[in-house]
């Protein structure tokens, strides 16, 4: 198998400091990423995401196990050239421009382009920046310096591309957009390791997912076994009268999720209510599988 990420055993260990103890952010983890793979990296707020993904791209060094890109040692700066990588909070250098950051990029990954400037503007340009493709980055809003992190991190042709939280402050149109050109790097052979807490926008982009609680990989699954087989569909109405199973939301309208062998009765429960059938569609709930596989652990 050819794999673009591997992690064996990995564990991390924040040191003692004067207002904290030790904590272990990381406690054995291990994980296989293959070549063309989107891999979604779930759990809660400090489950460890972002520490692992930290090492990943050299910020941070492991306690113990290792941790490899493409084969090579991720600590080693040759197997991350052509790693894309977009923090959840994207540090730019805010007298730069965007122009001159993409161009940066290129540089110091070494992508050899026979128009740079036009081939950064085409970037700049999917990611609508390129009105301000020569405007310091000072003053832009957070949901701009992530698009611009997202430009600098496609523009540099990755093999790997590392993204932590995304769509962190982008609008709906925006995250739209930005999975729009993700499933097209995906298309094109691209490897992606995300993590993002927009669970339906992963659910879009994911081959599998690893499912991490206070440190420990509770689970690595496809999107069919993280909801354990069973086919679902959500159903959501508009009514006055409450129909068993069914949660109200604003407005009058009511929302479940139903096994698929139970459709049938639910929808004549709700025609005898009085209910008008807003949707019926397939649901993959993996904020729900989460709260399973979590429980057990």
């Amino acid at each position: 198998m050819n794999w673009a990420i591997e992690v064996d055993s990995l564990e991390k260990t924040y040191p003692r400091s004067w207002h904290r103890a030790p904590k272990q952010a990381l406690k054995g983890v291990s994980l296989t990423v293959s070549t063309g793979e989107t891999f979604g990296f779930i759990g809660q707020n400090g489950a460890g995401k972002s520490t692992l993904i930290k090492i990943l791209v050299g910020v941070l060094r492991a306690t113990a196990g290792t941790v490899r890109v493409f084969g090579g040692d991720a600590a080693d700066p040759v197997s991350r050239r052509g790693l894309g990588y977009v923090p959840e909070s994207p540090s730019l250098q805010d007298f730069l421009t965007p122009m001159e950051i993409l161009m940066m990029g290129l540089r110091l990954h070494k992508v050899g382009v026979d128009n740079e400037k036009g081939h950064c503007l085409s970037w700049l340009e999917r990611f609508d920046l390129a009105a301000v493709a020569n405007s310091p980055v000072r003053g832009f809003s957070k949901g701009m310096m992530q698009r611009t992190a997202l430009a600098h991190a496609l523009a540099i042709r990755p093999r790997l591309l590392i993204l932590d939280e995304p769509l962190s402050g982008l609008d709906p149109l925006g995250r739209r957009e930005v999975v729009d050109i993700l499933s097209e790097y995906r298309r094109g052979g691209g490897t992606i390791f995300l993590t993002s807490h927009v669970l339906n926008d992963v659910e879009r982009l994911a081959d599998r997912f690893g499912l991490i609680h206070q440190g420990q990989l509770v689970a690595v699954q496809s999107p069919n076994e993280l909801v354990g087989g069973e086919s679902f569909v959500t159903i959501r109405s508009l009514g006055t009268e409450p129909v068993a199973d069914f949660s109200s939301e604003p407005g009058g309208r009511w929302i479940a999720e139903i096994r698929h062998d139970e459709v049938w009765n639910k929808l004549e429960a709700l025609r005898a209510a009085g209910h008008v059938l807003i949707e019926v569609k397939p649901t993959l709930s993996l904020e729900s599988a989460f709260m399973r596989v979590v429980g057990r652990s």
